[in-house]
């Protein structure tokens, strides 16, 4: 039977029909593995997003840098130019305090 509303019960049928609850202590089984897939879906997902990210900012670095080896002043001039109004656009705050993050030596990452 499938319910319509919340309902209070030790028996639950999770995801899959094996996956059945009818004692307690397997309901509080069950919800402690939800409650621990819920709480590491977030922080995985977080460091996920924050690797992709970086891998993200390290690719276009890198060409970047490719795109200033032709040496083409326009090129270059644009690039510089565009890492300038990035970075003054990006690093400051509200109250306009610079704010300059040196975590990462590269200059390309």
């Amino acid at each position: 039977m499938m319910h319509m509303m919340l309902y209070w019960s030790k028996y639950v049928t999770l995801l899959v029909d094996s996956w059945r609850t009818d004692s307690w202590p397997s309901y509080f089984l069950s919800l402690a593995a939800c409650f621990l897939a819920g709480a590491s879906r977030l922080a995985r997902s977080a460091r996920l997003g924050a690797a992709l990210l970086f891998g993200l900012n390290s690719a276009i670095g890198y060409l970047l840098m490719l795109a200033i080896m032709s040496f083409n002043g326009g090129v270059f001039l644009a690039i510089v130019g565009g890492l300038t109004v990035g970075y003054y656009v990006f690093t400051f705050d509200d109250e306009g305090v610079t704010t300059v993050v040196l975590d990462n030596p590269c200059a390309c990452a």
